[in-house]
């Protein structure tokens, strides 16, 4: 099978937005994570957490992604630089919108 062509890559346009739960979600938008699948460490530890969209991602199958960025990390800076262990990726499966008016605390 034949790679695609480099600029089908990156001559993606960036996603500003895609509705999800009858909610808009953008970069800035907050969501509660919920990992599913393998229940491993990072799920358990993700598990109910409220994190930041800093983009949204679509994949070369169309499959949409949301990169974020966990609010209570302390080295969400990092996040922000891209750098591993900082910004995570979860399917829009994976998050749940959180309302503006809401309470955001876990739990």
């Amino acid at each position: 099978m034949n790679d695609p062509p480099w600029e089908e890559v990156t001559d993606r346009s960036p996603i500003d937005h895609v509705r999800w739960g009858g909610v808009e979600l953008r970069p800035g938008s907050q969501v509660r994570l919920q990992p599913r699948g393998g229940a491993d460490i990072l799920d358990i530890a993700l598990q109910g957490k409220i994190a930041t969209i800093e983009t949204i991602e679509q994949d070369l199958e169309d499959r949409m992604y949301v990169a974020v960025i966990v609010d209570d990390d302390p080295g969400k800076d990092w996040g922000r630089m891209r750098k591993i262990a900082h910004r995570f990726f979860f399917s829009l499966d994976e998050v749940e919108p959180v309302d503006a008016g809401s309470d955001s605390t876990e739990g």
